[in-house]
């Protein structure tokens, strides 16, 4: 077994040098290897690398790629097993590598996991971008055991066990290579945000699982390369939403899908507005334009790949509705309904 902890770091020479020596402390293991792809950083990233760890193999690229091309770029460069992709803003500690390994050595039908994702700054609690476990609902709304939209909940040993999910989280992302490079790795045109659940629903369309291994656990900052409040965070999100909803549902739910979501793309722009963010919501109405440009290019896609009807991890409802008006704010409030 072989297996390569990645981070992708673009202009993260301060959280390298907060949070690199804990992982190289406890990912001591046989076989692991740790390398730092450089996305093209402009601070001084590489030379805080070249002079605090000089033994760590470091991978240079001339621009920033992104997430998603990124990721290609450096994994194609790499000859193991496993990948585990870690953002740079990930607090480790000890035990925290072992349980998911020993996890994908046992069952081999799931293709990736990831670990239980606390706040690094509230370390009772779950974080945003990962919890315990990612899902979404029928018109492509992600969330999280322990995270529903934005309230996060204290992580009290509720959701402890090790369970199927819908999507792994990319800050702490461990993936089988074989079955990254047959799926055809992340899509690049995605550049940032949401590549790693278009990824996973490939792999559950194709009958693979994910799973949350909740034994393991880390802590993570998050928020470190675009601010939640960032127009072009909010453009990526929601034209790779729709992106991700073209390219994976089946046909007989793609239409009606998608005329739902023209009309809460519409609700959420006028949200945005009504709080003052006039740039957010201007960037909701370019993300529909440019997925509608962008769609072509999934023809022969959707035509090659599967497209599931049947995959159980997806909330057959609206999470929005049940959230704003069921008043359902926890991951306990909706397990009747899968």
């Amino acid at each position: 077994m072989k297996i390569s902890i990645v981070i992708l770091n673009w202009n993260g020479a301060e959280y390298l040098q907060q949070f690199l020596p804990a992982l190289i402390r406890y990912s001591q293991l046989p076989g692991v290897e740790i390398v730092i792809a450089d996305n093209g950083s402009t601070d001084n990233s590489l030379e805080f690398l070249a002079t605090e760890f000089p033994n760590l193999r470091v991978i240079t690229f001339d621009q920033n790629y992104g997430f998603a091309e990124g990721y290609n770029r450096a994994l194609a460069l790499l000859d193991s097993e496993y990948y585990l992709l870690l953002n740079s803003d990930v607090e480790l500690s000890e035990n925290w590598l072992e349980p998911m390994l020993d996890f994908m050595q046992k069952n081999q039908q799931f293709a990736a996991c990831q670990p239980k994702i606390r706040s690094f700054h509230k370390k009772d609690y779950f974080e945003y971008a990962g919890a315990a476990g990612g899902f979404i609902d029928r018109f492509g709304y992600p969330f999280c055991r322990g995270r529903i939209l934005s309230t996060t909940e204290k992580d009290s040993g509720q959701y402890d066990t090790t369970t199927p999910i819908f999507w792994a989280t990319g800050a702490c992302f461990l993936v089988r290579s074989k079955l990254f490079w047959e799926m055809g790795g992340f899509d690049a045109a995605f550049f940032a945000h949401m590549e790693e659940i278009d990824l996973c629903w490939r792999l559950r369309n194709s009958g693979y699982e994910i799973a949350c291994v909740p034994q393991s656990v880390v802590y993570h900052v998050g928020g470190g390369t675009l601010h939640a409040e960032s127009p072009f965070k909010t453009y990526l999100n929601f034209r790779n939403n729709l992106l991700m909803l073209y390219k994976n549902l089946p046909a007989s739910e793609l239409r009606k899908t998608m005329i739902v979501r023209f009309f809460l793309d519409f609700l959420a722009a006028l949200h945005f507005m009504f709080d003052g963010k006039f740039a957010n919501a201007m960037q909701v109405f370019k993300a529909r334009s440019d997925f509608k440009n962008m769609r072509n290019n999934y023809h022969s896609f959707r035509e090659k790949n599967k497209q599931s009807k049947n995959i159980p991890e997806i909330y057959p409802k609206s999470i929005i509705f049940d959230y704003y008006f069921g008043r359902k704010k926890l991951f306990s409030d909706l397990t009747s309904t899968f």
